[in-house]
């Protein structure tokens, strides 16, 4: 019998299989002081968090390009999509900030600054508009001053619960792309506009370095943008629930 698999199925299907591996071997990877970790717990509880998975930039604003010519914003939606597939496999609520190329700015706005500011407050609107939200910032970094820096780190805002999710998010990442180059996750700074202006716990996982030209071949192959969103998906969906718990 000859199967015939539509082209746009191929994304749900690869996914598919890698959430299987990856309830399989969660418990490895999140593996703390001897303690196994299931991904199922904060899903389960009573008032579930919906996780607001944002693809930065987008549209004119591309972000950082890296030297062979890839942009940004699209690694990050490649990244992103996967993200949120993954944790709606595993029974979480979710919401993106885009789902396309394109910025989510509103009105008629006519310069790339006036733009930018848009969807930034639109991307802040909708993340503190959202009932239990948490905020999971997808970007990549790049500092071409210094092409052997590579890795996935995790940035957390202030709010309460998210130095404990950028902790798990961290430990996910550098126990399956990071080994022998662990980062430590930091508080973000108080420029970034997004991650200031919402009140959701949020982290910011920069995937990778675009000025680092091996990391950025591999930020392009669908296997290592699933391996990643594995990491991040485990990593937020850790049951010590220190979001819930720490709600007054």
């Amino acid at each position: 019998m000859l199967i015939v698999i539509r082209k746009k199925h191929l994304r749900f299907f690869s996914v598919f299989a890698f959430c299987c591996l990856l309830l399989v071997g969660t418990a490895a990877v999140l593996k703390e002081g001897g303690k196994a970790a299931l991904t199922a717990a904060r899903i389960s509880l009573p008032q579930t968090p919906t996780f607001v998975v944002d693809a930065g930039h987008g549209g004119e604003d591309g972000g950082a390009v890296a030297g062979d010519g890839t942009v940004e914003s699209t690694v990050n939606l490649a990244v992103a999509q996967r993200v949120n597939d993954l944790l709606r496999f595993c029974g979480a609520q979710t919401k993106m900030t885009r789902t396309s190329d394109r910025s989510t700015y509103s009105g008629e706005q006519k310069t790339i600054h006036a733009k930018k500011v848009s969807d930034l407050k639109n991307r802040a609107a909708l993340v503190n508009g959202t009932e239990n939200s948490v905020l999971v910032s997808i970007h990549q970094n790049c500092l071409p001053s210094a092409p052997r820096v590579h890795g996935a780190q995790v940035f957390y805002n202030t709010a309460g619960g998210a130095e404990a999710l950028a902790a798990n998010v961290q430990a996910a990442l550098n126990r399956s792309v990071n080994p022998g180059n662990e980062k430590h996750m930091k508080k973000i700074s108080p420029s970034i506009y997004l991650m200031k202006h919402v009140n959701a716990p949020a982290v910011l996982i920069e995937c990778g370095f675009l000025s680092n030209p091996s990391e950025t071949a591999a930020l392009q192959q669908p296997d290592y943008q699933l391996k990643l969103a594995s990491a991040i998906a485990a990593g937020v969906l850790q049951p010590a629930d220190p979001i819930q718990e720490e709600k007054p």
